[in-house]
């Protein structure tokens, strides 16, 4: 189709906060230490936003780091999309704030919940805006301060989350990472197996919440990494089938980088060597919305994607929500 319109990744961004909080110092903390840590989820240390620093503060950085990767000017923003379950507030959204911060010119802005798979949501909202015609050029984050809700007492979860933000700025012209077949779908049902019980009207924020730690993750480990994979696995196989490729077309799987296990898994199950998946989970922990941005930023930028690569992003959140896109890096550098 002559007039057929296509979304590109023009520009990335990201920040990660510091300090940086070491397996060594968790272990002064609760009973636990870097072998079991390591061992188990792949993570040496993870960022930790200062308790001044906010979700608005990190996303504005990796936007804005973003924009000047991009060459964009705050007019030429058309929206902002951000993903992410640690909002500034309930209301207003942080989406608005952060545009505001950038200066942009009350363009439409809004935070959505996606948990884990976030960005990759707010990817496939960007290339529906973009393709008919609606916008043309968009901001996506995913940015996370997970560390405000996580319970520091339970050895299970406190080892495992980080801070920090992503973005990219989707524009409707190449050359860029054009944007190609997804997959994407939820089941709440599951609901249960990844939430944080006090933090809505279904149950509020009360004494009694805090003292249960209802405030706080609490996460069915186990549970969680069977779906997690079975998820990202048909994620990525229907996005790839719906761009027409196979696993064999894969250059390199960015994938959620919630535990090293669950990464090896789903890279096994699509059949993909080691050394074509990407993983800085050692970094950084889990930051949720915020990984795939943030790992796609740096594969970008340290030269492990190179002009021509086929990327395949897939993530699996708490809803249940999982997602796959197929993400085409043209030819010029």
């Amino acid at each position: 189709m002559l007039n057929e319109r296509h979304a590109y990744i023009k520009g990335t961004g990201h920040f990660a906060p510091e300090p940086v909080l070491t397996n060594d110092d968790l272990s002064k903390m609760v009973d636990t230490n870097d072998e079991w840590i390591t061992s188990r989820t792949g993570i040496k240390q993870r960022h930790i936003a200062p308790d001044d620093m906010a979700n608005s503060d990190m996303s504005y950085e990796a936007a804005r780091r973003a924009m000047d990767d991009a060459g964009w000017k705050p007019e030429d923003v058309q929206a902002v999309f951000l993903g992410t379950v640690t909002p500034d507030y309930s209301f207003p959204n942080t989406a608005a704030l952060v545009a505001d911060r950038l200066g942009l010119n009350k363009v439409p802005c809004y935070d959505f919940e996606a948990g884990c798979s976030g960005f990759i949501y707010g990817l496939i909202q960007a290339k529906a805006f973009i393709t008919s015609g609606l916008l043309d050029k968009v901001i996506v984050i995913g940015a996370e301060k997970l560390t405000s809700i996580t319970d520091w007492e339970d050895r299970n979860t406190c080892v495992l989350f980080g801070d920090g933000a992503g973005a990219a700025c989707i524009g409707s012209e190449g050359p860029g990472g054009l944007l190609g077949g997804f997959h994407w779908g939820s089941d709440g049902s599951l609901g249960h197996l990844l939430d944080l019980p006090a933090s809505g009207s279904r149950q509020p924020i009360t004494h009694e919440a805090i003292d249960n730690k209802d405030n706080k993750i609490h996460m069915a480990g186990g549970e969680i990494m069977k779906s997690a994979v079975r998820a990202m696995r048909d994620s990525a196989l229907k996005a790839l089938e719906e761009d027409g490729l196979t696993y064999k077309d894969v250059n390199l799987l960015i994938s959620h980088q919630a535990n090293v296990r669950i990464i090896e898994s789903t890279a096994r199950v699509l059949r993909l060597e080691w050394k074509d998946v990407y993983v800085n989970i050692d970094q950084y922990g889990n930051t949720s919305s915020a990984s795939i941005p943030i790992a796609m930023d740096e594969a970008l930028h340290n030269g492990t994607i190179k002009p021509g690569y086929k990327v395949v992003l897939a993530a699996f959140g708490a809803g249940l929500t999982w997602g796959g896109i197929v993400v085409r890096w043209s030819d010029e550098s």
